[in-house]
């Protein structure tokens, strides 16, 4: 049971650092952030079929009462990448990484209302760490300038995550989470496609291995690998996890994109860690 556990959480983490290129993705790749997450879509939702064919799952939604609430939390996975890419291109990839992971201490407030389970302090003590690691990482702000725009935006793609997650829960055990990312990134690109004829696209094939990447690694990999880890954590355990994203994005912006961290990012990446740290024995204790 506790290797379990460990295979598990290694999984969990795997996924973070999947999911943390997205930050220098969206902060590099040059197109209008719907056309992006257009793309994105398309080729998550391209990947993942081709592997639930291969792995012969079954894809179709098994119940018209399920149609709902998976297509809410695919519309709010939209909003919440559409709203992250936007913050990205306001600010930079420490800040707007730093912003959606409020995420946390919404997850910790809101769960009780979705779910059977009672406000756990140790949650919202833990929230509140990732809250000063936040803090301390930010650099000044001067609210003239587009960083607060930014900030801001990230907040409420944090609050679309959040939302997205908790609705999404209460599918994780009857389908697959392979087939829930796939149908939520199909969903997402239906909903996306008037953008195509809208935007500028005259530079998308120079732009194409970081789009596969972007949908391959981060989208089809990374984020199934968070959904089937619902099975096993709950969603707060997750998303406290998951907090180390910002500190692995602000790790790859450094190597590819030449962002060097200031020495706040490394006392708030050390906090950050930390609640990581204490969330990951806490839950293999349980």
């Amino acid at each position: 049971m506790k290797n379990q556990h460990s295979n598990q959480l290694l999984l969990l983490t795997f996924a973070t650092l999947l999911i943390s290129t997205s930050g220098a993705l969206g902060k590099f790749i040059d197109l209008p952030t719907p056309v992006i997450i257009f793309c994105r879509s398309v080729l998550g939702a391209l990947f993942l079929f081709i592997f639930c064919r291969y792995k012969k799952l079954n894809i179709k939604i098994k119940s018209r009462k399920d149609i709902p609430t998976i297509l809410l939390s695919a519309l709010l996975l939209g909003t919440h990448w559409v709203t992250y890419f936007y913050a990205l291109k306001l600010s930079n990839v420490a800040i707007g990484m730093l912003s959606l992971f409020t995420f946390p201490v919404i997850t910790a407030l809101l769960e009780p209302l979705f779910t059977k389970t009672k406000l756990n302090p140790i949650h919202i003590l833990l929230a509140l760490m990732v809250l000063l690691g936040i803090y301390i990482l930010a650099p000044d702000l001067n609210f003239e300038n587009t960083y607060i725009k930014g900030i801001l935006i990230g907040v409420f793609s944090a609050l679309c995550y959040a939302l997205r997650n908790l609705i999404l829960k209460r599918h994780i055990h009857k389908y697959d989470g392979t087939v829930l990312m796939m149908q939520q990134v199909l969903i997402v690109s239906i909903f996306l496609l008037p953008v195509m004829f809208k935007r500028d696209i005259s530079n998308i094939q120079s732009q194409l291995p970081y789009l596969i990447i972007l949908g391959l690694v981060t989208t089809a990999i990374g984020h199934s690998l968070f959904i089937n880890s619902l099975k096993h954590f709950s969603v707060s355990t997750a998303s406290i996890i998951g907090s180390a994203q910002p500190i692995f994005g602000i790790i790859i912006a450094f190597i590819f994109l030449k962002e060097v961290p200031t020495l706040n990012t490394f006392f708030g990446g050390s906090l950050i860690i930390a609640t990581v740290v204490i969330e990951s024995v806490r839950s293999r204790n349980k």
